[in-house]
């Protein structure tokens, strides 16, 4: 598989594998989260088998429990991995319930947390989750800046920051990667992120690049979900909206019928041809899936099927019920 260096804006950047695998499903939100760690362990290594080298996950996801997964699965195996990880949703200053929290203190607390969950030493890629509006982010990335010369992390990064906190914290010290959503069904980045990111020298990771499953084409009912799937309120899968979102998958299948591929492999070769600076991460719990995923890196799609897909109008409703977190 390809690399990728994010952030070229920092000297020493950051080699990944141009697709990169986001863990989060294994273990929290979605349909048949916990269900099998065995067979998300299976997928975890056959991803390495791959050529993967990048794995994203979050200390929210279960609380806590992916972190723990990749921990186990990935031990012995460290040294050939990018971990990432986030922190900034849970409030270890009093009791660690769900809240955003980006003081320094809650910095320090969090990242002793992930590395003892993750079973390293370091942790390539750290990311503030979502920005904290009650804490300056010169003050997070200045935390963040003392946890690189102590080497317990490598890089930071940010994600659903707005343009101006990025601008801020680049010029407390150098943003290696911004996390944002990004796929045929959320077209935001296209106006105001990317070209700051690519002004800046930032790697962008796109995640949720197939619509959190929805671009694969097999959800077509909220009956497929499980009781406590997060998407069951998500906007766009919602009444209408999930009825209108439909056409999307239709017309990225027409496109794929024509290319022989998938929809899934549709949607990721639209994305990677979006730029070499991009490096995505679907999600999966399934060997299949990944497998399916991989496949797209090597899918070239002609110029005017990537006219097709870029004439695609993006998602009808909210990216979550409630935007107030992100974006700032």
């Amino acid at each position: 598989m390809k690399h990728v260096t994010l952030g070229s804006g920092d000297s020493s950047g950051l080699d990944v594998s141009r697709l990169g695998l986001g863990c989060m499903g294994m273990s929290a939100f979605y349909s048949g989260a916990r269900a099998d760690d065995a067979a998300s362990v299976r997928t975890l290594h056959r991803a390495i088998d791959l050529g993967i080298t990048f794995f994203d996950t979050a200390e929210i996801y279960g609380p806590y429990l992916n972190e723990e997964l990749l921990g186990r699965a990935l031990a012995g195996k460290r040294d050939q991995l990018v971990l990432a990880t986030k922190f900034g949703t849970l409030r270890h200053r009093t009791d660690g319930s769900y809240g955003l929290d980006g003081s320094p203190e809650n910095v320090r607390l969090s990242v002793e947390g992930s590395l003892a969950r993750l079973g390293t030493d370091h942790i390539d890629l750290y990311y503030q989750h979502r920005m904290d509006p009650g804490v300056p982010v010169e003050d997070t990335v200045g935390a963040l800046a003392e946890l690189i010369i102590e080497g317990k992390i490598r890089h930071y990064g940010l994600s659903e920051a707005a343009p101006t906190t990025i601008r801020r914290a680049h010029a407390v010290h150098p943003v290696t990667a911004l996390q944002t959503e990004y796929s045929l069904w959320t077209r935001d980045p296209e106006a105001e992120i990317l070209p700051l990111v690519r002004e800046l020298g930032i790697g962008f990771v796109p995640y949720s690049p197939l619509g959190r499953g929805f671009l694969t084409g097999e959800i077509r009912s909220l009956d497929q979900l499980d009781e406590k799937d997060f998407r069951r309120s998500n906007p766009r899968f919602v009444g209408e909206n999930l009825d209108a979102n439909i056409r999307i998958v239709e017309q990225v299948d027409a496109v794929a019928r024509e290319a022989g591929a998938t929809p899934a492999q549709v949607a990721l070769a639209w994305l990677l041809a979006q730029g070499d600076d991009l490096a995505p991460i679907p999600g999966t719990k399934r060997i299949e899936r990944l497998e399916e995923n991989v496949a797209a890196e090597r899918l070239i799609l002609s110029a005017e099927q990537l006219v097709t897909l870029g004439a695609i109008e993006p998602g009808v409703g909210d990216r979550y019920a409630d935007m107030s977190t992100v974006n700032r």
